[in-house]
């Protein structure tokens, strides 16, 4: 559906027909004017009569559809086209979700397609407004904006998730919380949250140090202004360092995934050593005992008067010294 329409001009926004073909005909008559059409998960039908009067790629339209795209930008003839994927962090259950924004650009016209509940673009829009002077630059101040928008939002979940590793790190290297049988399961599932954050900004590289003009990307992007330039270097900045964040806390949470296999690991052995230990004590009276319960005729302790308490007082003795034995060398 139409979430908001408006044609902006000088800057500001100022009123229009209501029908967004009308406004995009007003837009391109003046030429210093542009429309911003906002919608939020149209359906085909929706859309299709979008596609028309903005002219916009097949290919583009159905990725605008269907969604579940990666971070990208596409030049087509009479558009450019870009995908950027919106991070929210959800408090009550330590989690990352993400959706999409899409956005065209043309001669006089900005078309965003929203999906998902995160990163309302009317925020970006109403902030955008109140700065006449960036919002001169047409288009290209929409798609700065919104891009700059969602990077910086990506440094606050950064934030977010390193506090939760910190709690994480500290539960596994506690003196009995390394073992909870929920910790394994714990760490698995912050490992796929840092998974699908990396599939939100990692990709979104390429597509910003091509509108920064970063590297090998000095050509200039059609419909997008070359004086924006200094504007996405500093989001495409933003980004790296959400990346190298990113890249930490995976490294990081792989680190602490193996220290505690290796935790389970050690007390594996410390059981083991324990059962071997209570064995071996187990095993010395047995086999006395076994020796004695044999039905030989010339055995000669069989007669003595002090066999009996001789082969307990042995047997304790034994036992003694093996327990000593053992929990001096940490067995028990």
């Amino acid at each position: 559906m139409i979430v908001d329409s408006a044609i902006y001009r000088d800057g500001r926004r100022t009123d229009g027909p209501a029908d967004f073909s009308d406004a995009l005909s007003e837009a391109r008559a003046t030429g210093d004017a542009f429309l911003w059409l906002g919608l939020h998960e149209p359906t085909h039908a929706e859309f299709e009569h979008v596609r028309e009067e903005f002219g916009l790629h097949p290919l583009a339209v159905e990725d605008a559809l269907n969604a579940h795209q990666r971070p990208k930008l596409e030049v087509y003839d009479d558009s450019l086209f870009v995908v950027l994927k919106p991070v929210v962090y959800e408090p009550e259950g330590d989690t990352v979700s993400s959706g999409e924004v899409m956005l065209f650009l043309g001669d006089s016209f900005v078309v965003t397609v929203r999906h998902g509940e995160g990163a309302p673009l009317g925020v970006v829009r109403d902030r955008l407004e109140a700065e006449p002077g960036l919002l001169k630059n047409g288009p290209t101040a929409a798609l700065y904006a919104i891009s700059d928008a969602v990077v910086d939002h990506y440094l606050d979940v950064a934030t977010e998730l390193q506090t939760d590793l910190e709690e994480l790190e500290a539960e596994v290297f506690s003196p009995d919380g390394g073992g909870s049988v929920t910790t394994a399961s714990r760490i698995y599932t912050f490992k796929r949250q840092i998974l699908a954050f990396r599939r939100a900004t990692v990709p979104l590289a390429a597509p910003l140090g091509r509108l920064a003009g970063l590297g090998p990307f000095e050509t200039p992007v059609p419909f997008v202004n070359d004086t924006a330039r200094p504007f996405f270097r500093d989001v495409s900045d933003h980004l790296s360092r959400v990346n190298e964040s990113v890249e930490g806390l995976d490294r990081l949470v792989s680190d602490i995934l193996a220290a505690h296999l290796a935790q389970i690991s050690v007390r594996q052995n410390d059981d083991m050593r324990k059962i071997s230990g209570w064995a071996a004590m187990a095993a010395v009276p047995t086999m006395i005992a076994g020796i004695y319960g044999m039905n030989f005729d010339h055995m000669p302790e069989l007669h003595w008067v002090v066999s009996y308490p001789a082969v307990i007082l042995l047997m304790v003795v034994l036992e003694i010294g093996l327990y000593r034995l053992f929990k001096r060398n940490g067995w028990l």
